[in-house]
């Protein structure tokens, strides 16, 4: 299949672009969406591992789109196994319709006309022509596509499935607790000067708290990946951040190197190098189904007032859901004999099949068929 793709990139692209380009196993399309007034100035589009979409204007060459798409399913599927590593993070953002534009410059009509009206939850940052270079993936002052592609993927993805550990509200998570430690103190707003004693002093005064908080993520996990450790990058964003090495990360910033090397979470651990081209797997819209039951961690839980549950059913399976008291008796069904297939997601709202609320307590969740049964457990406060 790879094989196939490259041969058409170099019958249908040029021959700068065959030879500068990296190997990369998508091809842009169409785009699906030319009659949403929101899209409407986007003539490219790839679909990356059925979950995220990259968009952009006639003028950004097909060797910056394939990069933007290379380096999302890189940071995706950090062991290139032609899987997004997080099966919670592929459904949220399949859900939200995650995607990256790339618009030819700051302000182009294309971007205002995007942004005047896009209302979907899938976009938190974009990119533009001139700050894309596939010769040069992810490093600082050359390439912004790792930059952005990860802030998307944060907000749009981590955020949501793991609030506990990434939400961006202050005193909410791991991450903004690591934060007010890294800044030397709690600042909701812009400080001005930073404590002597503070690593992250980003100095942008636009950036709330919130902000701060993306960008600070975004440090942490290229930081570990070992994309900021020359000599000429650390120099450069010694402004805003220090700890530029993995050693000195791990050193200096305890609490989000514990975070980011959490293997609960699957953060990207390998910084992308542009090159994404898994041997005999389909990467765009038909991506494959799974044949298996698998039953995942409930988030958030222990959880008030809801929690997802997610799962995954082979081709035509009849399959149930239910919560389940600790006497052992059913008190909603959830999903009862669906005949489906793929990813699927669904919510519980804490209430008993009568409609009444259910105590807290612990609970459990069952996925089950003819040949199939798993059990997990949930803890409902109130």
């Amino acid at each position: 299949m790879c094989l196939k793709y490259i041969l058409s990139f170099i019958i249908l692209f040029s021959f700068e672009f065959a030879k500068g380009q990296n190997s990369v196993c998508f091809t842009i399309e169409d785009n699906p969406d030319i009659n949403n007034i929101a899209f409407t100035d986007f003539t490219k589009y790839v679909r990356v591992l059925d979950c995220f979409s990259v968009y952009a204007e006639s003028s950004i060459s097909d060797a910056k789109v394939l990069h933007a798409a290379s380096i999302a399913a890189e940071l995706l599927d950090n062991d290139e196994d032609g899987e997004v590593d997080d099966p919670l993070l592929k459904i949220e953002l399949n859900t939200n319709g995650a995607l990256i534009p790339i618009f030819s410059y700051d302000g182009s009509p294309a971007m205002d006309n995007f942004f005047d009206h896009y209302n979907g939850d899938g976009v938190s940052a974009v990119l533009w022509r001139d700050e894309i270079d596939p010769n040069n993936p992810g490093y600082w002052g050359s390439d912004a596509t790792v930059e952005e592609i990860v802030h998307v993927i944060n907000v749009v993805g981590h955020t949501n499935i793991y609030p506990s550990a990434f939400s961006v509200q202050p005193n909410s998570s791991l991450l903004t607790e690591a934060m007010d430690v890294a800044r030397g103190g709690q600042f909701i707003q812009h400080p001005g000067t930073y404590p002597e004693e503070a690593w992250y002093h980003y100095d942008d005064y636009t950036c709330d708290y919130e902000c701060m908080a993306i960008e600070y993520l975004y440090w942490c996990i290229v930081t570990d990946m070992g994309i900021l450790s020359d000599n000429q990058t650390c120099s450069g964003i010694a402004n805003e951040w220090e700890p530029c090495t993995p050693q000195l990360f791990e050193e200096i910033d305890t609490l989000m190197f514990s975070l980011v090397n959490d293997s609960v979470f699957l953060l990207p651990q390998l910084a992308p190098d542009g090159n994404y081209c898994p041997a005999s797997v389909e990467l765009g819209h038909e991506s494959r189904l799974p044949d298996s039951f698998q039953l995942f961690s409930a988030y958030p839980n222990p959880f008030n007032p809801e929690t997802n549950i997610n799962y995954t059913v082979p081709r035509g399976s009849v399959f149930r859901m239910e919560i389940i008291d600790i006497q052992g008796n059913v008190i909603s069904t959830l999903i009862d004999n669906k005949i489906s297939q793929g990813y699927g997601q669904i919510k519980w709202d804490g209430r008993e099949k009568t409609g009444l609320m259910a105590s807290s307590g612990i609970y459990f969740y069952r996925l089950s068929s003819s040949t199939f049964i798993e059990t997990k457990k949930l803890i409902l406060l109130r």
